[in-house]
């Protein structure tokens, strides 16, 4: 691999060098190498990590980073008492980190010059800064400011009011996912008709499905000699005829000879042919022709677990949230649901991803498949060696962005095209940094150009369709267009960890992706984490505000949905205190059964923060301070009036003439003063 030679140019500006680096053959460039006390690093939120902290040498020990993946923003400092150097990267793309803790902790920046950019060059501005972490930000916020990629909330309310429902909202995603559930059905009445042509008919029918149907035919035939159905084997029921009513091929002349006027009507108009609303609203006839009285009106059916769940939310005093559906399909399968959510004046959002490709459909994993069979072979993303890169969990491919608007234009559309009251909407990844280099010849891509497709991809949702969008991750150059970003808060944690991922005894396994139903546990299990994790992670001596400092009025950020406010055990009322200190919403994973358990808690905690964000969301945060020495204590203000001390340890502490109690969060507004007890709020979740 070559490195040199390399052209390099450094000119004295008014307050910084801007150092340059220019190839002129050179495929990599290694600079700086760096040393210091302890270094700030946007890492999600912001990390501050002496060079000689064990928890991190152990944890960072031989790592390489890619930078636009890894870096919330593009800046770091290093710290050496009573200075700070504060790098500011002016090339985000093909960039890597590789720290060294052989003796303490230091890292190496390599940037690289793909055959395919003709732009060969990167470089820095270098600022001489005091410590104090406003003083360290300012750097980057003046240059985010200078280069006109600073746009403040007040600013995207003004093309779309909607984005002010975000302000005091929750972050839920509603499992509702089931359009026939338990509470619709009468048992007695169903088990005669699965020992017939409906029960026939659906095992052939998912045995192409990712689930299949072997468990299905074994409950049929364990149906055959009993006189009812047990708890497992109503689950198993209910799911396959879930799963059926969502294929195009679920009406069989034979299985529904009676399908009645209305399906009739929408059967002329050619299955094939129908939106998938419709296509929805047809199979639920079908069924309901064949169930009969075993089975509630269909105007009823789900609607305990969804629109009557948001119906008593927002009757017990939750006046804003955002909510999320872990697919566009729940809500046009039960567009009441929707409709409630409008009617009490939250957002709601479908998943939505062009992440990954797969060159089949999969029900189970509908954003991998698009109907133009072209976009596999000729739109996906490959490496230098000519091979293609693979999708999530190494399934399908990679799809490049740059090719992929008409489809996504094709599947929105089609999403809305019966008036789906959708007023959000979440895209996955794009905002994660994840970007690529392709080395396809019919279309080679740089990384900018990824970058650039994915922002118009999300100015396509909202500036076109109107939409509050939000993403993954929340990597700051899509400050400028996106509205919230679950992620910066809280990451994927320890992606490659065997025993979080794979050994399912293990403690600390956080769980599949797949319920029949309810909430998978991936989302709704509560898991320990080990303690390394705990400390680099979740620790608040390691905290830094650096994405707030910078953005709190821009965007608003949370955790990753796998690590929910109430995910990790023994956190909860950490989590609770950092939401506050940082303004932060909470995000819950919710059932009808979830909500029963947590709601006192959660009503109890959005009473507090609902209103302090409402403010906080509105205004720059001006100071934060560190006010003890174990860096359990912390401060943040918003604009002037309005502060928040946090003390995340096990005894009260007093700062100035105040009394912080222990595991608590003091609230000043102006001469007001209230305290919420994080403690006291965790012993309300009723878990079974």
């Amino acid at each position: 691999m070559k490195t040199a030679p390399s052209k390099v140019s450094i000119a004295k500006k008014n307050n910084y060098l801007d150092i340059h680096f220019d190839s002129i053959g050179a495929e990599q460039f290694q600079w700086p190498s760096v040393k210091a006390q302890s270094y700030v690093l946007p890492l999600g939120e912001g990390k501050i990590i002496p060079a000689d902290d064990t928890n991190w040498r152990i944890f960072l020990d031989d790592q390489s980073y890619t930078w636009s993946e890894s870096f919330s923003m593009d800046f770091f400092a290093l710290k050496n008492d009573p200075f700070s150097l504060v790098y500011v990267v002016t090339n985000k793309f093909n960039d890597e980190v590789h720290f060294d803790t052989s003796s303490s902790l230091q890292f190496q920046f390599t940037h690289a010059f793909p055959s395919i950019n003709k732009d060969k060059s990167y470089g820095f501005r270098l600022y001489v800064m005091g410590n104090d972490p406003q003083q360290m930000v300012q750097p980057y916020k003046s240059y985010i400011e200078e280069s006109g990629k600073y746009v403040t909330l007040a600013d995207k309310s003004k093309d779309n009011p909607d984005i002010q429902k975000l302000y005091g909202a929750p972050q839920i995603y509603l499992w509702s996912e089931s359009i026939l559930t338990d509470r619709d059905v009468q048992w007695p009445k169903i088990r005669p008709l699965l020992s017939g042509a409906l029960g026939e008919w659906l095992v052939k029918l998912l045995a192409g499905t990712a689930e299949g149907s072997d468990e299905l035919a074994q409950v049929l035939k364990d149906l055959a000699k009993q006189n009812s159905l047990d708890a497992y084997q109503k689950r198993v029921v209910l799911s396959a005829l879930n799963q059926g009513m969502k294929l195009k091929s679920f009406y069989s002349q034979a299985v529904f000879p009676n399908p009645g006027s209305e399906a009739q009507k929408l059967m002329d108009q050619g299955i094939d042919h129908l939106s998938e609303q419709k296509l929805y609203d047809l199979n639920k006839l079908l069924l309901k022709s064949v169930l009969k009285d075993a089975a509630g009106d269909i105007s009823t059916w789900g609607q305990a677990d969804s629109t009557d769940l948001i119906n008593d939310m927002q009757k017990s005093g939750v006046q804003k949230a955002w909510i999320g559906l872990p697919n566009w399909a729940d809500g046009l399968s039960n567009p009441r649901m929707v409709e409630a959510a409008n009617k009490a004046g939250y957002l709601i959002a479908p998943y939505d991803s062009y992440h990954s490709i797969q060159e089949q459909p999969d029900p189970s994993w509908n954003t991998a498949f698009f109907p133009d069979p072209s976009l596999y072979d000729q739109a996906t993303i490959a490496k230098k060696d000519g091979s293609k890169i693979a999708g999530f969990l190494q399934r399908g491919r990679k799809l490049n962005p740059t090719l992929a608007m008409p489809s996504v234009k094709q599947r929105v559309e089609g999403i809305l095209q019966d008036g789906i009251g959708y007023n959000s909407w979440f895209v996955d990844s794009d905002a994660t940094g994840d970007v690529y280099d392709d080395f396809s010849p019919d279309h080679p891509t740089t990384q900018l150009q990824d970058m650039m497709a994915r922002l118009d991809r999300f100015r396509y949702f909202a500036k076109d369709k109107h939409m509050v969008v939000g993403s993954e991750g929340g990597n700051d150059y899509a400050s400028g267009v996106i509205a919230y970003a679950q992620g910066i808060e809280s990451p994927v944690i320890a992606w490659g960890d065997p025993d979080m991922r794979e050994n399912k005894n293990s403690p600390y396994y956080v769980g599949g992706y797949y319920a029949a139903s309810g909430i998978p546990e991936r989302y709704g299990k509560s898991v320990p984490i080990k303690p390394l994790y705990e400390k680099v992670y979740n620790d608040p001596m390691y905290a830094l505000p650096l994405y707030k400092l910078v953005y709190n009025n821009s965007i608003i950020t949370t955790n990753h949905w796998e690590w929910g406010t109430y995910k990790i055990k023994g956190d909860k009322a950490d989590k609770m205190l950092y939401g506050l200190l940082y303004n932060v919403p909470p995000l819950y994973h919710l059932n009808r059964a979830t909500w029963e358990q947590e709601k006192a808690s959660i009503l109890n905690y959005l009473k507090v923060w609902s209103p302090f964000h409402q403010q906080a969301v509105t205004q720059q945060m001006s100071n934060f301070a560190v006010l003890t020495e174990d860096r359990l204590v912390q401060s943040a203000q918003y604009g002037t009036d309005l502060k928040v001390i946090a003390n995340f340890s096990e005894h009260e502490v007093k700062v100035e003439d105040d009394v912080i109690p222990a595991v608590s969060a003091v609230i000043y507004e102006g001469k007001q003063r209230s305290i919420f007890h994080a403690a006291d709020n965790v012993k309300l979740l009723a878990r079974k």
